[in-house]
């Protein structure tokens, strides 16, 4: 196998991350009601400092989102990196 590029992998991961940040408050947002939406909100409160419906905690949450797809990519390409056997 091959070794693992940080920077293509980082910005993959932001890619993804960021897809599914979107798609996740449109769904919350669009689809559902009642308790099933306040469930959807209470999870998004989950990432420190984050309040529904404030425009900077939605960016503030893609920052946050941001830098944890970063450390996930240190973490993933270290792993796979470190675990490759030298010919």
């Amino acid at each position: 196998m091959e070794r693992l590029s940080l920077v293509k992998y980082g910005w993959r991961c932001v890619l993804g991350m960021g897809v599914f940040y979107i798609s996740c408050l449109s769904y919350g947002t669009f689809f559902l009601s009642g308790q099933s939406q306040a469930l959807h909100h209470a999870l998004f409160e989950l990432i420190p400092g984050f309040v529904w419906g404030n425009p900077l905690s939605l960016i503030w949450g893609a920052v946050y989102l941001f830098g944890m797809s970063w450390v996930v990519a240190l973490y993933m390409v270290w792993m796979h990196n470190s675990s490759l056997v030298a010919k």
